[in-house]
């Protein structure tokens, strides 16, 4: 089977006013083809409340978002509640038991990991990363953070363009989303 590579993501949180989160473009097919060099893999969800973000396999971090945004209704935009809803669903439905995608999810109190495998996880630090260049961006991200008075905005940015540098299946294609 063809394996999809491909994405980083990053998200920042200043504050409640300042959340931010970036997401490149490349998909990449095995380990030698860029089948598209501009994929939007970050949104607003839930009344433009939410930020989320995936990356892994394409065809389940759509389907993974897809429950979310469901959970999100079911729990009128309440982010943890609709989280831990989605992980005690997936742990019951075998089909969807090992999704092969990640997601950044944040309202403005809440930065959350969500993986395939229907693990809930709130990061200690309030930026995050995830994808094949996500420790590049991880890493680019405390630096800014710790020693810049960069907005969040500007922190999730510069970080995908310094894992863009780095990684091969990260593109410097870098669409930002803000609350």
């Amino acid at each position: 089977m063809t394996q999809f590579h491909a994405t980083t993501i990053c998200l920042v949180r200043r504050s409640a006013d300042d959340v931010a989160i970036a997401g490149d473009g490349q998909v990449t097919m095995g380990e030698h083809a860029i089948m598209k060099n501009n994929a939007k893999k970050i949104r607003k969800i839930y009344k433009n409340q939410v930020l989320c973000g995936f990356a892994g396999s394409v065809a389940d971090a759509y389907s993974l978002m897809e429950k979310f945004e469901k959970k999100m209704e079911e729990h009128q935009g309440n982010l943890k509640r609709a989280a831990v809803a989605l992980a005690q669903m997936w742990r019951q439905d075998q089909a969807s038991r090992n999704l092969d995608a990640m997601m950044l999810v944040a309202d403005k109190d809440n930065v959350l990991v969500i993986s395939g495998t229907g693990e809930v996880i709130e990061p200690d630090a309030s930026y995050v990363a995830i994808g094949s260049g996500g420790n590049y961006a991880y890493a680019a991200a405390h630096a800014l953070y710790d020693h810049t008075d960069m907005t969040a905005a500007q922190i999730a940015e510069e970080a995908l363009r310094i894992a863009s540098d780095i990684c091969v299946y990260t593109n410097s294609h870098i669409s930002v989303e803000t609350l």
